[in-house]
């Protein structure tokens, strides 16, 4: 009797490669999208985010291109779960969360000073240091489930180092990209303190440094 043959994505990694390919040609697209989108909106602490049309349109390309890379693991989990059709379902609904976020960011946003910014930062350094942190991390690595919860896990993973994007420069792609790794880097990789500490403190040392002398701090304000 012939052996029962595997179904769906487990058992054909052509179509598992295709949804790999497709999510990371997707994410490469958002990048440049962005990038043309955000060209000369960028002033540091000062940068004004347009009307809420422009900033949702390239909040969105954003969180593709910063968020779909790290996903990869997540989208081959639910893709081998429920069949190439999970896909599209799965990473739109992902987005859709962070689409959700990018609406709270352009009602809660104003321009502000470098003050605020290294306060922020500092924050943020300490957050990643946090057991909250930490249990949304470990959920964004090991769950796939819906789009919508993995979403919400690593919005709450990744919230400290977006609000750094958002108050050192939220239409700055230097900062986009920066951010952009750690989140990636942390999606694949599992926590370990020698790492993660290191990381944290630099982040509270560069909070510091942007409150005692925001000049060093190449782009943080517009030039006079």
């Amino acid at each position: 009797m012939a052996a029962a043959r595997p179904h769906g994505m487990a058992g054909n990694p052509v179509r598992l490669t295709a949804a790999l390919a497709v999510t990371f040609g997707v994410a490469a697209a958002c990048w440049v999208i962005a990038i043309r989108r955000m060209s000369g909106m960028d002033m540091g602490v000062a940068t004004r985010l347009g009307s809420f049309a422009f900033f949702a349109a390239v909040w969105v390309a954003m969180m593709a291109a910063m968020m779909l890379p790290g996903a990869a693991p997540a989208v081959t989990r639910a893709a081998r779960a429920g069949g190439l059709r999970a896909v599209p379902l799965f990473t739109g609904t992902y987005l859709a969360v962070w689409a959700v976020a990018g609406a709270v960011v352009f009602e809660a946003y104003r321009p502000h000073g470098t003050v605020a910014a290294g306060a922020v930062t500092i924050a943020a350094g300490a957050y990643e240091l946090t057991p909250l942190k930490r249990y949304f991390r470990r959920r964004c690595r090991e769950t796939a489930g819906s789009g919508f919860g993995f979403g919400l896990c690593c919005v709450g993973s990744s919230a400290g180092l977006m609000a750094m994007l958002v108050v050192l420069g939220v239409m700055s792609v230097g900062w986009m990209a920066v951010i952009a790794l750690l989140v990636t880097a942390q999606k694949f990789l599992p926590p370990r303190a020698v790492f993660d500490v290191p990381v944290a403190l630099a982040i509270v040392g560069f909070g510091v440094l942007i409150i005692m002398d925001p000049s060093a701090v190449p782009g943080l304000t517009p030039p006079m």
